[in-house]
């Protein structure tokens, strides 16, 4: 069970101020140019940012404790209902427009 100052820590972990997006966005762009250039492809893209997203979260959170791994596991969660809400389900959306529900 997390202590109250753990608990407290988890609230804000996944929120992050205007400060902080401009002194870390440069940085993603960056890598992410690095990445397209050494990824031929989508595939292989694929499989750098699975190297990239576990070297970083390897160094931002240190799995050495159960809570941690319960809490990353839950970022990664949160990460992809996230991205589906975002892209996945207005595609999908629009491509059921554009051929048809199959579910009528």
């Amino acid at each position: 069970m997390l202590s109250l100052q753990q608990l407290d820590k988890v609230e804000r972990l996944p929120y992050i101020n205007r400060e902080q997006r401009k002194a870390i966005d440069g940085l993603i762009d960056n890598l992410a140019n690095a990445a397209c250039k050494l990824g031929k492809d989508e595939t292989e893209r694929a499989g750098i940012l699975n190297y990239v997203v576990t070297r970083l979260t390897l160094r931002l959170i240190p799995q050495d404790r159960y809570w941690k791994i319960a809490l990353t596991a839950g970022v990664f969660s949160n990460i992809t209902s996230e991205f589906y809400r975002r892209l996945a389900a207005p595609y999908e959306d629009r491509k059921m427009k554009e051929q048809g529900d199959v579910f009528s």
